[in-house]
């Protein structure tokens, strides 16, 4: 095999990849060959595009993430090659998703910021969720009493939702035409919605009797105030980490005048 060959090296690429199950980085691409045998740089793009190509019209696509790039099968299989797995996908309650579109949107984000806008509490439930599926982190604490953690998204929620980076969330108007228009008439006699039943029914499971209703933030009016929000938005993890350092050293800032404020004795 001659890895200066772009079209042999592509086949190999694809090789790694079907082995591996999941994105692979070009740094940890880089480091499968033996540093003699390396090709240059310019010759992993021109494979890669190759084998881009090549899965034009076949049920898998070379995508890239942010975790770098994978094979996988075209997303309109999915309805069937889901057939495969016994175990229904799970599904998530409309105010984890909610919390989930504020993380990314509006990161970083404290709990209580996230209440603020959603007008409810946020089960600590949501959160441990988000974290045990590696969606989201804490990089950092705000500097405010009792100093709240702050969230951010992961590489883990880029993969997992196709995006390569932060600037390929949709724009919020498009969300926006997503969401029903309210209706403004309820039959009596009508269904109860299947999300809105079992929300019900995890209140009486979790408590034994229907709690008091709440008001809840409808995810047009959601999306609106994201929309005030929107310039602030993180579009990458060193940001997030810059920002981080720069409280740290605000709050160090912060004490060498306390100290140098003590009156002499």
């Amino acid at each position: 095999m001659n890895l200066n060959d772009p079209k042999d090296l592509a086949q190999l690429l694809e090789a790694f990849l079907l082995a591996s199950g999941k994105a692979q980085s070009l740094e940890r691409l880089f480091e499968l060959f033996e540093e003699a045998e390396r090709p240059e740089p310019e010759q992993f793009k021109k494979a890669l595009e190759i084998l881009r190509k090549s899965c034009d019209g076949r049920a898998f696509e070379l995508k890239e993430v942010a975790s770098g790039y994978r094979l996988q099968v075209r997303e309109r299989f999915a309805p069937w090659v889901g057939r495969l797995w016994e175990e229904r996908p799970q599904r998530y309650s409309r105010a984890l998703l909610e919390t989930l579109a504020l993380i990314a949107y509006r990161q970083p984000i404290t709990r209580g910021e996230i209440e603020d806008v959603r007008g409810v509490a946020v089960n600590s439930n949501i959160t441990k969720t988000l974290l045990e599926r590696e969606w989201i982190r804490v990089v950092g604490y705000r500097d405010v009493p009792g100093r709240p953690a702050m969230f951010a998204t992961t590489k883990g929620f880029l993969d997992h939702f196709n995006l390569k980076s932060l600037d390929e969330l949709p724009p919020l108007a498009a969300l926006r035409e997503l969401e029903p228009e309210p209706e403004l008439a309820l039959d009596d006699d009508a269904e109860v919605p299947a999300g809105l039943q079992a929300r019900a029914d995890l209140l009486l499971q979790d408590g034994g009797e229907a709690a008091e209703p709440r008001e809840e933030t409808n995810f047009r009016s959601l999306l609106a105030e994201l929309d005030t929000m929107e310039q602030g938005l993180k579009t990458d993890f060193d940001d997030l980490r810059l920002a981080e350092e720069e409280e740290d050293e605000t709050v160090e800032d912060d004490l060498a005048d306390l100290d140098g404020d003590q009156p002499l004795h």
